[in-house]
């Protein structure tokens, strides 16, 4: 499992990222496209990573909401 970040972007495309596997980002039309998108792109960036015999790094997001 895990934790990802969804964000409009300035293109009015949803982006997500899963900050936990860094460069692992994608987008999508509306929210729930750019959900099946980081999913197929955090599956494509751990096989990738088991293949190259790298360790897969371990959730370790921590969220906080600011008011500035």
């Amino acid at each position: 499992m895990r934790e990802v970040v969804i964000y409009r972007g300035e293109d009015s495309y949803w982006v997500v990222e899963c900050p936990s596997l860094p460069g692992c980002i994608s987008q999508g039309k509306s929210r729930e496209e750019a959900v099946i998108n980081i999913k197929e792109a955090i599956e494509l960036y751990v096989e990738s990573l088991n293949e190259d015999g790298i360790v897969v790094p371990e959730e370790n997001f921590d969220t906080m909401v600011l008011a500035v």
